[in-house]
């Protein structure tokens, strides 16, 4: 008779990363924040992504057909300024969305399909650059919603998560994540 083998995280391969690299321990974190929330009941809202990538779209478009016009210089140059001007302005589009939509997001999700709670979750991350300290916040995708909730952060030193070798102990990570999850959840509880 065989046994049915059911995949444990802990028996996943482990997540290793360079030590000396800011950016990289930033990634790892944050990649594994999305796997723990995601698997938590939170769906991904992906239409943020969908927006800057249709933006990003336009502005390759309009790129091209200005490089790509059949006219040489002189004759195609109001066609060249009005292609100039819609790469400026479909460029501050997408700079502001990123500056005053998403900030430093590394997650938007939709609520849980069985949570009376009709907002998800932001959830940002900031490691600053020569620090070892990382802050998670999660928040209300819709902060002036009724059942929007109180934020929640916490900061630690990333050397709690990883081993001498650069590589993420899961469970502890995942241990400090899930209780920031929690507490979110008994924020509403608590504002009641």
């Amino acid at each position: 008779m065989q046994e049915k083998k059911v995949e444990n995280p802990a028996n996943k391969t482990p997540k290793k990363t360079n030590l000396l690299d800011h950016n990289s321990i930033k990634h790892i974190l944050d990649e594994s924040v999305t796997e723990i929330v995601t698997s938590k009941g939170y769906p991904e809202d992906v239409r943020m992504s969908n927006i800057r990538l249709l933006i990003g779209a336009i502005i390759i478009v309009i790129a091209l057909f200005a490089q790509f016009y059949n006219k040489k210089f002189p004759e195609n140059q109001d066609f060249l300024i009005g292609c100039i001007v819609l790469y400026v302005l479909f460029n501050g589009i997408l700079q502001l969305i990123i500056n005053t939509k998403e900030k430093n997001a590394i997650l938007f999700t939709y609520p849980p399909p069985d949570s009376f709670n009709s907002t998800g979750l932001v959830v940002t991350s900031k490691m600053p650059r020569f620090s070892d300290m990382y802050t998670l916040t999660i928040a209300s995708a819709d902060p002036k919603s009724i059942s929007a909730k109180p934020s929640v952060e916490f900061t630690k030193s990333v050397t709690k998560w990883f081993t001498k070798d650069g590589v993420l102990v899961e469970g502890f990570f995942w241990k400090d994540v899930e209780g920031l999850i929690n507490d979110y959840a008994k924020e509403s509880k608590k504002s009641k």
